[in-house]
Parts: structure tokens; sequence; C-alpha cells
């Protein structure tokens, strides 16, 4: 069994990377192999292009468009599950997080009711957002909302799809550096000490379920 894990986060050991990596291990803990990547060093790639390759001939359902996202394409084609993590910036996932999010999602498309999805292979999907204000304030300013849509589409166009919020992260180690008033940084510091390992355990716990599931 195989599961592909994905760092959208530019920062390779932080909030995103870490919840990931624990997701990972969940996974790997029941067995399954798993293939990571960091989008942020993958090179050269782009969103989707709009060159159509995807619905034309024996390409159908397949991005042709070559670029350091392919690798990644072709290693979820064959997976029998996803993990995508991203910090949330100005209200929604990173740039890299969202070329990759066009181009799987794309491919899949047909514009046509019969067959609506070129995809017959679906697979469970856990994504992860990480995020400077709380969970509870999702609502408030409109993140449940983006989720949600995020939700809706990878599960109708790659597979049933979770979704894991940390919440209130810690942004750095030495908040004295920068003039961030807005921020409590013992408070971040403390969350960060007493909640942030239960994440870890919890999101290793779904990396661990997913694999669970797929072995029923």
């Amino acid at each position: 069994m195989k599961i592909v894990a994905i760092n959208a986060s530019p920062r390779r050991k932080w909030n995103t990377a870490t919840l990931v990596g624990e997701a990972a291990e969940g996974a790997k803990s029941e067995g399954a192999e798993v293939v990571t990547f960091n989008l942020y060093d993958l090179g050269v790639y782009s969103g989707c292009v709009s060159c159509f390759g995807c619905k034309i001939g024996n390409n159908k359902g397949k991005c042709v468009h070559k670029d350091g996202l392919s690798k990644v394409l072709d290693e979820i084609r064959t997976a029998d599950g996803l993990i995508m993590g991203s910090p949330n910036y100005l209200g929604d996932v990173t740039a890299a997080f969202r070329a990759l999010y066009e181009r799987l999602v794309f491919q899949y498309i047909t514009y046509s009711n019969d067959p609506w999805s070129y995809n017959e292979r679906h697979i469970p999907v856990l994504m992860i957002m990480t995020s400077n204000i709380s969970e509870e304030r999702y609502p408030e300013v409109g993140y449940d909302v983006v989720l949600e849509k995020y939700k809706q589409t990878l599960s109708a166009h790659i597979g049933p799809t979770d979704i894991m919020i940390s919440g209130d992260t810690l942004q750095v180690n030495d908040y004295s550096k920068y003039d961030w008033g807005y921020f409590d940084p013992e408070k971040k510091k403390i969350r960060h000490e007493t909640e942030f390992p239960a994440e870890r355990k919890k999101v290793f716990e779904l990396g661990a379920e997913m694999v669970r599931r797929l072995s029923k």
C-alpha cells in the first residue's frame, strides 16, 4: 500500500511539515509505504496552463504538462491514499498547494455528463491546514467556507476527504525580533508546548486510520 504525503509549506521543519510528517508516520506504523514531497524543493512548476491535453485521446485524465509537479502527479495516480498540508496564506492555501490542486483536479474534469470525471480510482485524502488564528475563529473570517470548498472538490474528484486544522500556531521561536504587537508570544509558546503535541498525536492517528480503513 502506498501513501503520498505532501508538504506545501516553504518551511520544511515547522508546523505544517511536522503534521504532515506525523500523519506519514502514522501511515507507516500500519505498514504503508510513504512517498513524501516538499513542494518548494521541486524546482520550477506552475498551476494548470489550460492546454487541455488532459482531454484528448490516450491522455484523457492525465496532465501532460511536464515540470516539477509531474512526478508528484504520477505518484498520486498510483497511490492508495493522499496526505496534503498547507499553512493558511492570506485566507487560503499556499501558491504551491494551489498549483498542485489545479493540476490534480482539472485533469479529471470531463466537461461531459457521462462520464463526468475521468478518475475511476478514488482514494482517501487528508488535508491539513495550519494558521495563525484559532480554529474557533474560522467561521468569523470565512476560512471554514474556504476549507469546505476544497473538501467538496477533492471528495468529488480525488476521493473522500477529511480536514485537520491546527490553529493559533507558533510562527517563530523568537518574537522579539519582530514588531508584531498583535500576538502574545508567551501564549503562543505555551500553546505550542501543551496543545501542539496533542495535535501531532491526533494527525498520527489520522494517518494510521487511513491505512487501516484501506486494509479492511
